[in-house]
């Protein structure tokens, strides 16, 4: 009742204008809201275009830009980073990607999504018809730390501890392919990549029951040399009259879900790359692949035809309205 008190009050006194917010005590602002429009601006900006010799912003350095231009008289980073937090710019972070230049784009990744989805050419896969995606994870090294430190492992408020320094054991290739509805996998070590290692997956995998009395199983794989066009379509077929190759996109092998399984493996058994020689990698990455297998279930791919489309329509819309980035797309 105060408050309506003093309100009704100050309304007699001086109408509408006396609602008006009083001046206040306090230190007054220091910077203008265009200064603030300006340091947004600048952050929105790659330091190369403005002639800076920085691959990125952090807020110390806005700061001194800011004033090395004049935009203010003295700021410090803590304000630059308040600002930017505002609008949740990070001008430090920054993600890398592949423009999408595959001419045959939405028909490659249609055919790729559809078998996720257990389709193929409008119509639904039977039981006897299997899905695999498979590539290499190339020149997995075994790097031997006995020489100076063992790792020691993590403790109260410690994290594990792997020393820096090491001698090489060589490297080998890991190739693997998943069963994208099983949640299976079957992999092989190889000396190094190439049509015979891959080949040789193939069989492997191929031999095994369910795969080898198929009415159809479908190799999902990027265009890696090994794999690549029609040449390993026919070399496949001629061997397994069962077996289809269905290939990425070009740059897209972020549509095999094999790659799924490598981050995976990089994770978990992969990194930090502690191993007394090559015979511990391939038996590790042999060991990791039965307990996966015991407990796996399929990938929850989200990724759609028709989010092949929007992104294809979000990417018009881009080159639109940038056409010089258009015209400096190489071709294919």
């Amino acid at each position: 009742m105060d408050t309506v008190r003093t309100w009704r009050g100050r309304f007699t006194d001086g109408g509408l204008p006396a609602l008006a917010d009083r001046k206040r005590s306090g230190r007054p602002a220091r910077f203008t809201p265009v200064q603030v429009a300006k340091a947004k601006a600048l952050a929105c900006q790659l330091p190369a275009e403005t002639g800076i010799p920085l691959s990125r912003w952090s807020c110390p350095e806005l700061a001194a830009e800011l004033n090395a231009r004049g935009i203010t008289d003295s700021i410090s980073a803590s304000t630059v980073r308040r600002w930017l937090r505002e609008d949740a710019l990070k001008p430090w972070q920054y993600r890398s990607w592949i423009f999408i230049r595959d001419p045959d784009f939405r028909a490659n990744a249609a055919r790729v999504m559809d078998l996720y989805a257990r389709t193929w050419q409008g119509k639904p896969l039977d039981d006897d018809e299997y899905v695999i995606s498979a590539d290499e994870k190339t020149s997995i090294q075994a790097r031997c730390r006995c020489r100076c430190h063992p790792t020691l492992a993590p403790g109260q408020a410690r994290a594990a501890r792997v020393n820096h320094e090491y001698k090489r054991g060589g490297a080998l290739a890991y190739l693997a392919a998943y069963d994208v509805h099983q949640a299976r996998v079957l992999g092989r070590c190889e000396p190094t990549t190439g049509i015979v290692p891959f080949m040789n997956l193939d069989t492997e995998v191929m031999k095994q029951e369910h795969y080898a009395t198929a009415r159809r199983v479908f190799w999902i794989v990027d265009n890696g040399s090994s794999h690549r066009g029609q040449q390993a379509i026919d070399r496949l077929t001629r061997r397994f009259p069962n077996a289809v190759m269905v290939h990425t996109p070009v740059h897209a092998s972020w549509t095999n879900q094999i790659e799924i399984f490598f981050s995976i493996v990089q994770r978990k058994v992969v990194s930090p790359n502690d191993f007394t020689d090559l015979n511990e990698v391939q038996g590790r990455l042999r060991a990791f692949e039965d307990r996966y297998n015991a407990t796996a279930q399929p990938f929850q791919w989200k990724f759609t035809t028709s989010d092949v489309d929007d992104l294809l329509a979000r990417l018009d819309r881009h080159t639109a309205d940038h056409p010089e980035e258009a015209s400096a797309t190489p071709e294919t």
